[in-house]
């Protein structure tokens, strides 16, 4: 079972706690991280693109020469597709990009974004913040205090709204609830924090 050190605001070893192994301990499989990583990329895409087919284009509905006799080769429309202001032909729709993944695969996802953040050295586990109020100069010390200066995510408590106020803006800091700790979230940094509220939550969750 792998120990890590609890530090506090000011940088300070508090104690030392025992993770879950079967959370923090796991060969990372990276195949599914990809999967599940994928998948919500995918859900963050908005799909509201659109072309406009030959039928929803303005004008054309008059035949723009007769059949025969012209020389020229017959056409029914000025709106069709390899006309100049035609429609577009197999073009972009509004549609959703979001497929769909195993939940034990999301999890097991997750598991493996957390050991892989353990093994590679970049987990920090904080008792909390603390503040009384909302401080974003106080929120930027306890970075510096940490040894936190690359791009970094903050997973807190949910109700936790004074630490969140606090690093929200913050170049390069992610601050979220543990319910929104998703993969995505756990690799895209350069650095991952962790409460001790948030660390009880995704071993209670995952374990």
């Amino acid at each position: 079972m792998a120990k890590i050190e609890i530090k506090d605001a000011s940088g300070k070893t508090v104690k030392e706690a025992d993770l879950n192994a079967a959370v923090f301990g796991i060969e990372p499989n990276v195949p599914v991280m990809h999967q599940v990583v994928r998948s919500q990329q995918a859900a963050l895409r908005q799909g509201t693109h659109s072309t406009k087919t030959r039928g929803q284009v303005s004008g054309g509905g008059r035949k723009p020469w007769r059949q025969k006799g012209t020389g020229r080769a017959r056409q029914g429309t000025i709106r069709a597709p390899h006309w100049v202001g035609g429609g577009t032909v197999f073009g972009p729709h509004p549609r959703s990009y979001a497929f769909r993944v195993n939940r034990k695969e999301v999890k097991l996802a997750e598991r493996s974004a957390l050991s892989a953040k353990l093994a590679d050295g970049q987990l920090t586990v904080v008792e909390g913040f603390d503040f009384e109020e909302p401080s974003t100069k106080k929120a930027v010390a306890a970075l510096k205090a940490l040894g936190l200066d690359r791009r970094t995510t903050i997973v807190i408590g949910n109700d936790d709204v004074v630490t969140y106020l606090s690093f929200r803006n913050i170049p390069n800091v992610t601050v979220i609830p543990v319910a929104d700790a998703h993969t995505l979230e756990i690799i895209d940094n350069k650095a991952l924090v962790l409460t001790v509220a948030a660390l009880n939550r995704l071993e209670e969750v995952l374990a």
